[in-house]
């Protein structure tokens, strides 16, 4: 299994897929003959999916792959066990996690990404590679029939981890909300990845990318900052 799941797709004052651009290449690259993805458009809400692949494509174009996209498939499953690589892209993750469902292809996408096909996602896209969404960010703006995800790992994700707690912000900050979802799910690990932070799975090994740590959350230990080139093994255990 193949995974790159990235924290975001832009970082402040950069293009859209500045910073992730070469190591989406260098991750496509080294399967050596892929020249098309099949991109998952659905969580964009205020734009359209042609409008979302369009812009995807624009990007991937620089490095000669071309971005084909699922909604526009009559037999989305039977894309899904073709594709050469599977992208899905941020968004509103409950809106992504509707129409993926509804759609019929969560089964096809674990059992092709567990065969090897390469996945790249970000934001929601790295959310859905997790055993559910419940660690999104997002508003639920629509309601999907369950919340469990593609399951390509077991530990979740919250992307876009921030440590603020902004002044006079008299709310939760992210890590009371993490520590909410440790408390009703003692068993999980959830990952803090940091903005300008990727996620790489490939040879059975986790490793991170970028110049900021991971924190970690488990019910009933306290958050331990874990830094690239250090051992990420035991998120792979309960």
């Amino acid at each position: 299994m193949r995974l790159l799941l990235i924290s975001n797709s832009t970082n402040p004052g950069e293009t859209y897929l500045d910073y992730p651009k070469k190591h989406i290449q260098t991750f496509l690259e080294k399967e050596g003959n892929i020249r098309e993805v099949l991109f998952v458009p659905y969580a964009a809400v205020t734009f359209s999916h042609d409008a979302y692949v369009d812009k995807v494509g624009q990007r991937f174009d620089e490095f000669g792959v071309k971005v084909r996209g699922i909604h526009r498939e009559s037999d989305p499953v039977a894309a899904v066990r073709a594709a050469q690589a599977i992208v899905v892209g941020g968004g509103n993750t409950f809106r992504l996690l509707k129409y993926v469902r509804e759609s019929g292809i969560v089964n096809a996408v674990r059992e092709k990404v567990g065969n090897g096909t390469p996945y790249v996602g970000w934001s929601a896209g790295s959310n859905m590679a997790c055993p559910t969404i419940c660690t999104t960010n997002d508003m639920p703006i629509v309601e999907p029939d369950s919340f469990e995800a593609f399951n390509l790992i077991p530990f979740q994700i919250n992307p876009h981890y921030l440590d603020a707690h902004p002044q006079g912000h008299a709310g939760e900050t992210r890590e009371q909300r993490i520590e909410e979802y440790i408390a009703a799910n003692p068993g999980r690990y959830v990952a803090g990845l940091r903005e300008g932070c990727i996620f790489l799975f490939e040879d059975g090994k986790l490793s991170l990318i970028g110049d900021k740590p991971v924190r970690v959350f488990k019910n009933g230990q306290k958050p331990v900052e874990v830094n690239a080139g250090e051992d990420f093994g035991f998120l792979f255990t309960s």
